[in-house]
């Protein structure tokens, strides 16, 4: 198993999905991805992310915001099932959305399952508050990747139902959502 996370990806005890999922006995974590910022949060907004070695866990840790944006088939060749856990905060801009669905399409290209442990969006999941134009096909970027409005109005699970089911992806990844309650 691979994941994609940072300190936002927690249980209701605060409790690292970092350590949950290298201390389990039911999975094997191989290896982490890092976001903007670095899976321990120790890069500034808009540096490059090195691929270090986690000095916690021992587990390579690949940047997802570096020399690459994608992982690359080496990165996924150990990897069965790769986990997706950020909590992001609802607006297109931040490097999550576009980090997000940029695994998604390494997953499908490399024909791994992909996994979203589904938050809640701070600003309102389910469509309740959705703002701003869409992104023009010109200034698509990594920080505005897909042609979503600036406030999306959906959790981090239904945003990726929606990027794999209404093709804005390049390929479809197999999907699943680990869907939060109420």
């Amino acid at each position: 198993m691979g994941l994609i996370t940072n300190p936002t990806g927690v249980d209701r005890n605060l409790k690292s999905t970092i350590y949950i999922l290298h201390e389990s006995t039911n999975v094997k974590l191989v290896a982490l991805f890092g976001p903007e910022h670095g899976v321990r949060v120790d890069a500034h907004a808009g540096d490059d992310v090195d691929n270090i070695t986690d000095l916690k866990t021992g587990l390579p840790v690949f940047s997802h915001y570096g020399k690459t944006r994608i992982a690359t088939p080496q990165m996924l060749k150990l990897i069965d099932v790769l986990v997706y856990d950020i909590h992001d905060i609802g607006c297109r801009s931040y490097t999550f959305v576009s980090t997000l669905g940029l695994a998604m399409e390494a997953a499908a290209q490399n024909n791994i399952e992909f996994v979203v442990l589904d938050r809640p969006n701070p600003l309102g999941g389910g469509g309740e508050k959705i703002e701003g134009n869409l992104t023009d096909i010109p200034f698509i970027s990594f920080v505005s990747q897909f042609k979503i409005p600036y406030l999306y109005g959906q959790t981090c699970g239904e945003l990726v139902f929606m990027l794999n089911e209404e093709k804005m992806l390049k390929q479809k990844c197999k999907l699943t959502i680990v869907k939060i309650k109420g």
